[in-house]
C-alpha cells in the first residue's frame, strides 16, 4: 500500500504543480482556467488507465487508451521541464528587480510554456512517426581486403515494434533498408515491446530484408523483458542469423570480415546462461581479419578487455529521444550517438529506428545507419589481439 501511495503521490503532485503554474497563478479569466485543469485531469486519468490497459488483453479500446497514455507521458515530461525552466527564469527576473508585477510575470511564463510546448510536442510526434533519416558514415578498417572495400552495412536498432508501432510501419522500414542495397544488415537489439504471441504477425515484414552477406541480430534489454529465448527463436524462424555470443566469417572476393554478436550487456541479471560474453563471441575468430561486433549497449566496449574489435555497432540510447533527456544518458553510457572511440574501440551508436514509450522524438530523429567500410593502411606498429 505504501509503495502504491508513493507511486501515485509523486506524479499527482507534479501534475498539480503544472496546473498551478499554468492555470491558477496566471489568473486566466473564466472559463479558461477551469478548462485547463479539466484537460490536465483527463490526461492524468488516461495515464493511469494506460498502465492498467497494458496488463490486459489487447483490444481496440485498450490500444486507444495506451496511445493516449504514452502520448501524454512524453508531453508531460516536456511540460514539466518547461515549467521548471520558466520558474527558474522567473525567479532570476524577480530577484534582479527586472520584473515587479508578479501577476504579469506568472501570466507571461504560462503563455510562454503553452506557446512553446504545444507546437514542440506536435513536431516531436510528426518526427517520431515520420520516415527514418538515413545517416551515411564511412569507416576505415585495418586489414580489410580489397574484395570487401566499400562494403555497405545497414544498421537498424531500437525498432520497438509494440503498442504504437505495427507491421505496416515495419514494412516501411524494411522497404527503406532494401532500397539502400546493403551487403550486410545488422539489427542491434530492442526489436520489440511485447511477447511473441502478441507480436508475431506484426514482425513478418522482417523476413523481407535482403542482404547477400547476411542479416544479423543481437538481443537488447527489452527482449529480456518479453521472453528473450522465444524472440531469438522467432527471429531465426524469419530467416535472420541470431548471434548469441558467437560470430560468423563472411567473405567476398577473397577478403574476410568477422561479424560477431553478444547478448545485451545486462542479460545475465535476467537469464544468467545468456550473459553477455564478448570473449566467447570472438573465440576462434581469425586474428588477422577485421572484426565487427554487434552489441546493444555502447558500454559493452568498456568490457572488451583487450579483445580486438575494429568497430562496435550499438544502439540503446535513442540519442536521448526527447529533449532534454539526452543530457542524462551520459550518466549510464559512454556515448549518446554517432561514431566515437570508447576505451580504444570505435563505436557507432545508433539513435534508434523506432522509439520507446511516448510516440515522440524531440531533437534526435529516427535513424537508419548506412555505414560504408573501407580499407585503412596498416602502420608498422599495428598488432592484433585474439
Amino acid at each position: 500500500m505504501l509503495s502504491l501511495l508513493l507511486g501515485l503521490g509523486l506524479p499527482t503532485a507534479l501534475h498539480v504543480y503544472i496546473g498551478l503554474r499554468l492555470f491558477t497563478a496566471p489568473g486566466w479569466p473564466a472559463p479558461w482556467a477551469a478548462l485547463g485543469w479539466g484537460l490536465l485531469g483527463l490526461c492524468y486519468l488516461v495515464l493511469l488507465a494506460g498502465f492498467r490497459a497494458a496488463r490486459r488483453e489487447a483490444t481496440g479500446f485498450t490500444r486507444v487508451i495506451q496511445w493516449g497514455a504514452y502520448l501524454w507521458l512524453g508531453a508531460f515530461g516536456v511540460f514539466l521541464t518547461a515549467v521548471l525552466a520558466s520558474d527558474l527564469v522567473g525567479a532570476v527576473l524577480a530577484l534582479s528587480g527586472t520584473v515587479t508585477d508578479m501577476h504579469a510575470l506568472a501570466r507571461g511564463r504560462a503563455a510562454a510554456v503553452l506557446g512553446t510546448v504545444v507546437p514542440a510536442v506536435a513536431f516531436a510526434f510528426v518526427t517520431a512517426r515520420g520516415k527514418a533519416r538515413v545517416e551515411r558514415t564511412t569507416v576505415a578498417l585495418k586489414d580489410l581486403g580489397p574484395g570487401l572495400d566499400g562494403l555497405r552495412v545497414v544498421q537498424l536498432s531500437d525498432v520497438h515494434v509494440g503498442p504504437t508501432l505495427d507491421g505496416v510501419w515495419l514494412q516501411r522500414v524494411v522497404d527503406q533498408v532494401n532500397a539502400l542495397n546493403p551487403d550486410i544488415v545488422a539489427i542491434t537489439g530492442d526489436l520489440v515491446d511485447g511477447s511473441v504471441d502478441e507480436l508475431r504477425d506484426q514482425m513478418t515484414p522482417l523476413a523481407g530484408i535482403k542482404a547477400p552477406l547476411g542479416v544479423y541480430y543481437v538481443t537488447g534489454n527489452h527482449e529480456f523483458y518479453h521472453g528473450a529465448r522465444a524472440w531469438m527463436a522467432e527471429v531465426a524462424r524469419l530467416g535472420i542469423t541470431v548471434l548469441t555470443n558467437e560470430h560468423r566469417v563472411v567473405e567476398r572476393g577473397g577478403a574476410r570480415l568477422v561479424v560477431a554478436g553478444v547478448t545485451d550487456h545486462d542479460a545475465g541479471h535476467i537469464d544468467p546462461p545468456l550473459q553477455s560474453r564478448p570473449d566467447l563471441a570472438l573465440a576462434g575468430a581469425p586474428p588477422d581479419v577485421p572484426r565487427l561486433l554487434l552489441a546493444h549497449q555502447p558500454r559493452t566496449a568498456l568490457s572488451l578487455q583487450g579483445l580486438r574489435v575494429d568497430l562496435q555497432l550499438s544502439g540503446h540510447t535513442h540519442g536521448g529521444q526527447i529533449f532534454p533527456f539526452m543530457f542524462f544518458v551520459k550518466f549510464q553510457q559512454p556515448v549518446v550517438k554517432g561514431l566515437a572511440t570508447v576505451a580504444g574501440t570505435r563505436v557507432y551508436t545508433h539513435r534508434g529506428t523506432g522509439y520507446w514509450g511516448p510516440p515522440l522524438r524531440l531533437g534526435p530523429a529516427p535513424e537508419i545507419a548506412a555505414l560504408t567500410l573501407v580499407g585503412a593502411p596498416r602502420s608498422d606498429g599495428d598488432s592484433s589481439q585474439a
